[in-house]
């Protein structure tokens, strides 16, 4: 439960910042959500560090493990955005809702796993 409400500020911030830059000042839909993928990635970076995983990392370890599970989910997202708005030309939003489902999903297994995992000594 956490985790969704730390991601759903987290999106919120990707969201707003999409659309801000979409319909505002006329950005490419897969810049402005790279963008957006950026905002988000830092809030959630912060809230799943003290409240989701409520972690005990080095900032040093975890910020660096995290970023790079973001990079890969940056990459997804950006794949995504330009095949659903550049070639099968659907509306950036619809997109997007996809997008992140399934990096939600993946980015969720990955820092569970790895970036916030708590090792347990061996006996």
């Amino acid at each position: 439960m956490t985790f969704s409400g730390v991601g759903a500020i987290g999106t919120m911030g990707h969201y707003a910042t999409l659309i801000v830059l979409v319909q505002i000042w006329s950005v490419a839909p897969i810049y402005a959500s790279s963008a957006g993928f950026a905002v988000g990635a830092i809030i959630n970076y912060f809230l799943n560090y003290w409240y989701t995983f409520r972690s005990k990392k080095r900032h040093a370890e975890a910020m660096v493990k995290f970023f790079s599970v973001a990079v890969l989910g940056a990459g997804i997202n950006g794949l995504i955005m330009f095949l659903g708005t550049e070639l099968v030309h659907i509306n950036y939003l619809l997109v997007q809702l996809f997008a992140t489902g399934i990096i939600v999903f993946l980015t969720f297994l990955l820092n569970k796993l790895w970036t916030f995992a708590h090792h347990r000594p061996d006996f």
